[in-house]
Formats: structure tokens, sequence, C-alpha cells
């Protein structure tokens, strides 16, 4: 038998459990972000804003969560995560 919600609820704490492993490095706002994008990649299978934030299912319109989303990757990617970490690798 297949239990779909706890299959997705199951899914989505291990990606945000991974992406917790990055907080040392980043600041609040990058860590949120660095992990709506990978939970939203993952449960999409798609790298469009508009199908990440669809799978985020904030309480909001989905145009204010592109418009984040799109914000904080206009940005760029901050030093602090470019580092490798040994601890990381293989990790997945």
């Amino acid at each position: 038998m297949s239990y779909s919600t706890t299959d997705t609820y199951k899914m989505k704490r291990e990606i945000l459990n991974y992406s917790k492993k990055f907080p040392g490095r980043l600041s609040l706002p990058e860590a949120k972000f660095n992990a709506d994008m990978l939970y939203g990649v993952v449960a999409s299978q798609s790298c469009l804003l508009t199908q990440i934030s669809q799978r985020l299912q904030e309480d909001i319109k989905k145009r204010y969560t592109v418009d984040r989303l799109s914000d904080h990757l206009s940005k760029g990617v901050p030093e602090e995560s470019q580092e490798e970490d040994e601890s990381l690798t293989g990790v997945v």
C-alpha cells in the first residue's frame, strides 16, 4: 500500500535535514532559501521557479514566492556557500 502523503513528508524532512548542514556558514534567509530551493527542485522535478513555488505551497500568491526566489537568485551565490565542505561530499 502506498502512503503518498507520508512519503512526501519523509522526503521533505530528509531534504530539510540535509540543508541544515549549511546554516553554520549561511545567514538565516540564505539557509531558508537554500532549503526552499532544494525541496522545490526535488519535489517539482523542474528548475522553473513557478513550478518550484507551486510545490512549496506557501499561503501567499505564487507570484510573490517567485519574486522572492528570483531576488535571492539575482544576488548570486554567497562566498560562504562556495567553500567546499568535506562533510557534505558523498551525501545524498
